[in-house]
């Protein structure tokens, strides 16, 4: 006699697995230095021996990805961070002594970074490698156990990273768990020791929601609409290929990318015109262009195109460029868009683009800058085209973002030694380098009591040796 199948609840493997990581960390809460390092360094050499197959099945998932930009973004800049987790680990992880104030004397204080337990990873699309393993490597090097949702819109991706993952390690020590909605819902309710989320604000607002059932604190980056200021003593042509090459890596479809340019009402078309030669430079072709990154997935090409016509049905002046014009009927890519004349009730100033669709709005004066930027959501980067120190300093101590570039885009990010992350509604929390390392420990106060102390000098019952005591160490 046969029993009838019953199917399991939508997520249930992520449950099974979580039961698993904890149960392990209950057995080993504190991996040492040499087991962590060789834990990162598994990650490092199969990323290396596999790049061409992450490349690969990144281009699969996208329909085309410029498989240099896969290389750069996704293999370069998380091997680069792996080492730098290696290169500065030992340090990391040893007690940091603190200073002992006189009453207690003398007793010995210290910090002791401890690894939290058990952290959840939910990753996005545009760079669904880094975005899943650099955190998931600082949590590692932090010592803890990891667990992975890697985005449904990334499926080859995300089954690749599945099976990468399990070459190295045990399911209990790192698990990566693909799957629809029903299953990030399932694992972003699970009682983790910390949930780290990178994506859109509206998600992340749900992932906060989940997270604070079970107190689990949470690390946002979340994005949002990262200005450039270009003033009119720059040269127009320099920052318009700098904002250009930041703007189309990945068709626009990176959280830091520039997503609208402010310059002075006289600098507009010289800018608009700045813009477009550098796109026909770079991109004289699109369509069999290797270079050029395709909208990764069918929806979010019908939102861009969406932007598009309510900007247009709006007023808004729209520059396609398009050098061969050359026809889009099939396929994802789209030609890069310059947006003049936008308005704060356009979707295209009201939503981050996350595309190769770039406004230019003007101010009056570069006096209004910082009003501009202040009166909007804070942005996750900020970039500043100046070569006139002082005001740069100026407008960075008048403006709050999660990073700045100063001269050009997107390099902030690249530097292992800087924290990356966003402030207000761009995210909270950061990671890359000791903030990754940090961000996943527990920085454990631990004070010493020597044999030998005047402790009893403050116990019950209290009298004039206690109050004399007092007066003199206040």
């Amino acid at each position: 006699m046969s029993l009838p199948s019953v199917e399991a609840p939508p997520g249930a493997h992520v449950q099974i697995a979580f039961d698993a990581q904890r149960a392990a960390f209950r057995e080993a809460p504190f991996p040492d230095y040499a087991q962590r390092k060789r834990d990162l360094r598994r990650m490092l050499d199969l990323l290396i021996a596999r790049q061409d197959d992450i490349c690969a099945t990144i281009g699969s998932d996208y329909g085309h990805r410029s498989a240099h930009e896969s290389l750069m973004s996704d293999v370069y800049l998380t091997t680069t961070g792996i080492r730098h987790l290696l290169q500065h680990l030992h340090g990391w992880m040893a007690p940091t002594p603190a200073p002992v104030g006189l009453a207690l004397q003398p007793g010995r204080a210290e910090i002791v970074a401890q690894p939290l337990g058990v952290v959840g990873v939910i990753s996005p699309w545009n760079y669904p490698l880094n975005l899943a393993l650099l955190p998931a490597a600082c949590a590692l090097a932090a010592g803890n156990r990891v667990m992975i949702k890697p985005s449904e819109h990334t499926p080859r991706t995300s089954e690749l990273l599945r099976e990468l993952m399990a070459e190295i390690y045990a399911e209990d020590q790192v698990a990566v768990c693909p799957g629809d909605v029903s299953v990030a819902t399932a694992f972003a309710s699970l009682p983790f020791d910390h949930l780290f989320y990178t994506g859109s604000t509206r998600v992340g607002r749900l992932v906060m929601q989940a997270a604070a059932g079970n107190l689990t604190p949470v690390t946002l980056e979340l994005g949002g609409k990262s200005p450039v200021w270009v003033h009119p003593d720059y040269p127009v042509q320099r920052a318009a290929a700098s904002i250009v090459a930041g703007k189309l890596f990945n068709a626009g479809q990176t959280c830091v990318a520039p997503d609208y340019v402010i310059v002075t009402e006289e600098r507009r078309d010289p800018m608009v015109s700045a813009l477009k030669t550098a796109i026909e430079q770079r991109f004289p072709k699109l369509q069999d262009n290797p270079d050029y990154t395709s909208v990764a997935h069918p929806q979010h090409h019908q939102r861009l195109q969406h932007v598009l016509q309510d900007a247009r049905d709006k007023g808004a002046t729209l520059v396609e460029v398009n050098p061969s014009s050359e026809r889009f009927d099939e396929g994802r890519k789209m030609a890069p868009v310059i947006v003049q004349d936008a308005t704060d009730e356009m979707l295209v100033l009201q939503e981050e683009i996350f595309g190769p669709i770039l406004p230019v709005i003007t101010v009056p004066s570069s006096k209004e800058v910082a009003s501009y930027v202040n009166e909007r959501p804070r942005p996750l980067a900020f970039y500043i085209f100046d070569r006139d120190t002082s005001r740069v300093d100026e407008l960075l101590k008048r403006t709050h973002s999660g990073g700045v570039t100063v001269n050009d885009t997107l390099l902030h990010v690249a530097e292992a030694n800087l924290p990356f992350g966003g402030v207000g509604a761009s995210g909270m929390g950061a990671y890359h380098g000791k903030a990754g390392f940090d961000t996943f420990s527990h920085h454990k106060a631990v004070f010493r009591q020597p044999r030998f102390n005047a402790r009893f000098l403050l116990d019950p019952p209290y009298g004039r040796t206690v109050e004399r005591l007092l007066s003199w160490l206040m």
